[in-house]
């Protein structure tokens, strides 16, 4: 069974056939890997079973439920509400001695204050599930000699940043590099405009996060005047072909947009002006965000149109809530890569409110301003 004449579907492990037999129509197989052993099963053909993709995600399911014989139980939280407040802060706070040097004597705190401090602290612990697969999937990298790039866009004070220290917080430093170029020197300008994000690229066994990228060209550039209207068109025509190439030569390119709305950044700009551990984050740039919401808008609506792809497809991720955000952003990493000793017990399924597809959010845009 060759894997080329199979295409990956949106989840991790399951594939279909490119091409459909005259009788039997198309053939679903699962493929995944557990302890260092890689296992492929047939699920079934879209005519002959009359298998669906929904049908054959619950196949592929019981089929490694079959393989991983010790599962880690999901642990079962409770939310957090009005009614339960007190006792799930109650254990919490004797549970947790951390907690009890960082909050003293917490009856002096505002409940507002408390409440979001403690669902931080339930945010953390269900990150840090996830976490352990980016380490797993770190391993994976170095030990195959895989290369990973992972490009986050988005606008000013989308969460780009936050994102990014959450997924490599545990990280092997050793392993993964953060990118974030600042403006070009007089020699990088007269240079080709990708040659200086072609020099921080990974070697084998690296994953490299771009904190922006190439596709400041795309939106940045233009509304400020830093390059022409032709260069403009020249990236937007030749983009495509540029990732088409990286992914056929083995990398694994993965592009993250964070949408946040213009009510959130607002807020989140106002945060920043008036907290002095957050001015620092704060540019002139930002100042004019606003203002441009409409331009900014226009370029990222021509950006996803034209340079999301089938080999490098942008997943766009409703960045307003940062917990969810990050959460759903460490699913795409992880599912985009059929790495060894998968937790198969975790969620790696979208949540569709949060991890947007390009026509939606296209199509969401041409209704309302917002995004």
């Amino acid at each position: 069974m060759n894997l080329s004449d199979f295409d990956k579907t949106e989840y991790s492990g399951l594939y279909i056939s490119k091409a459909a037999h005259p009788t039997f129509g198309k053939k679903y197989i699962a493929r995944f890997q557990y302890n260092k052993k890689r296992y492929v099963k047939v699920l079934g053909y879209t005519k002959k079973d009359n298998l669906t993709k929904k049908t054959a995600l619950t196949l592929m399911q019981k089929f490694k439920d079959s393989i991983v014989v010790e599962k880690e139980e999901e642990t079962v939280k409770t939310p957090i509400t009005e009614k339960n407040f007190d006792k799930k802060y109650q254990e919490l706070y004797e549970e947790n001695k951390n907690l009890k040097t960082i909050l003293g004597d917490f009856k002096d705190l505002d409940p507002e204050t408390l409440r979001d401090g403690i669902q931080k602290i339930y945010d953390l612990e269900e990150l840090k599930k996830y976490q352990i697969e980016l380490i797993k999937l770190q391993n994976y990298l170095e030990s195959e000699n895989k290369r990973m790039i992972i490009l986050f866009e988005g606008r000013d004070a989308s969460g780009k940043g936050g994102a990014i220290r959450r997924i490599t917080r545990y990280m092997n430093n050793k392993h993964y590099r953060v990118v974030a170029l600042g403006k070009p020197t007089e020699t990088q300008r007269n240079q080709w405009f990708l040659q200086r994000y072609i020099q921080h690229f990974p070697t084998g066994g690296e994953m490299v996060l771009f904190d922006r990228s190439w596709y400041n060209r795309a939106m940045v550039e233009p509304i400020f005047g830093f390059c022409t209207k032709e260069e403009y068109e020249i990236f937007m025509e030749d983009v495509v072909n540029f990732e088409q190439d990286l992914v056929r030569q083995g990398m694994i390119l993965i592009k993250l947009y964070f949408s946040v709305s213009k009510d959130e950044q607002k807020r989140r700009f106002d945060r920043r002006i008036n907290d002095p551990l957050r001015q620092w984050k704060f540019s002139e740039v930002d100042m004019q965000a606003q203002d441009l919401w409409s331009e900014f808008s226009e370029k990222k609506y021509e950006m996803l149109r034209r340079t999301s792809s089938r080999a490098a497809p942008w997943h766009i991720v409703r960045s307003d809530d940062k917990h969810k955000a990050r959460l759903e952003a460490m699913k795409i990493i992880l599912n985009s890569v059929d790495y060894d000793g998968r937790n198969y017990a975790l969620n790696f399924d979208a949540d569709e409110n949060i991890n947007i597809s390009v026509q939606k959010e296209l199509m969401q845009m041409r209704k309302t301003a917002d995004y």
